[in-house]
């Protein structure tokens, strides 16, 4: 059997770059190497307890039972009132963003079941534009309360968001009087919102709906706030305390009810709403 000649010196540059690209990940948190399918096991979540990104999808399969979601108003689609452009056309944007992500925006909402218990679920896709919210988003996050309220649901909205979408202008910001009008609404009608701060929620979801659940869990070492630290820093010109807007400071500051871990997620939600919403 002949077999393939061996390279001088073993592998090129080229070939040492890619050998195992894909196979393994190098954790950002303690630094040690995992293999991606251990990591996928555990929902992106090292041995060390640190919390890599974890996809809509993958989150569907974490809380639903089966990962099953019927979807609401999947068709909805950013439309460009604005005319937008700065280095390119807001349409050219969005249409990459749906390609890379295969979805119409940055949310999804929908019907799920939680140990046999039917939800009104939301969950931001921050892949999609950095999980901003323009009107589409906000129209959806109030499409969600509202029909949470009619069908009698309580409401599990996971947020990851960079904020308002710059490129809708005005129209973008008005979603945030929205969305709280919305959830007020679902309030009142006596039914609880577990709202979910995930990595990172940062802008005008924070600096609306976010923060207005009955409950407000954020994962282990979420980044969450308005301004990021670091516009904070260059704008009052001071160094800002350790772990300054992570899920751990603001827990400690009274800002959230619980940090919880991502693995824990699933039962802590169960255990929520069947308290706040008794069968």
């Amino acid at each position: 059997m002949d077999w393939p000649d061996k390279k001088p010196g073993g592998l090129d540059a080229s070939e040492k770059s890619s050998f195992g690209k894909g196979v393994f990940k190098k954790c950002d948190g303690c630094g040690e190497t995992m293999t991606t399918e251990a990591l996928h096991a555990r929902f992106e979540v090292c041995t060390c307890g640190h919390h890599h990104k974890l996809s809509a999808a993958r989150w569907r399969v974490l809380l639903l039972d089966e990962g099953h979601l019927d979807e609401w108003d999947a068709g909805l689609s950013p439309g460009d009132p604005l005319r937008f452009v700065d280095d390119k056309p807001y349409a050219d944007r969005v249409a990459t963003a749906k390609k890379g992500t295969k979805a119409n925006e940055a949310i999804e909402i929908g019907c799920g079941k939680l140990n046999g218990r039917a939800i009104a679920y939301g969950s931001f896709l921050f892949s999609f534009m950095g999980g901003s919210m323009g009107s589409v988003v906000g129209e959806k996050v109030a499409r969600l309360f509202e029909r949470a309220a009619q069908e009698k649901l309580p409401v599990i909205l996971l947020s990851a968001s960079g904020g308002a979408r710059m490129q809708e202008g005005i129209l973008s910001l008005m979603q945030m009087a929205k969305t709280v009008a919305a959830r007020e609404r679902h309030k009142d009608s006596g039914l609880p919102f577990v709202s979910v701060l995930i990595h990172p929620t940062t802008g005008g979801v924070a600096a609306s709906y976010a923060f207005l659940g009955d409950i407000n869990l954020a994962e282990t070492g979420a980044l969450v706030g308005f301004a990021g630290p670091r516009v904070i820093e260059t704008t009052i010109r001071q160094k800002l305390p350790e772990g300054f807007q992570r899920s751990e400071f603001l827990l400690e500051h009274g800002m959230v009810d619980r940090v919880v871990s991502r693995l824990d997620m699933r039962d802590e939600l169960a255990m929520l709403v069947s308290h706040l919403c008794p069968p």
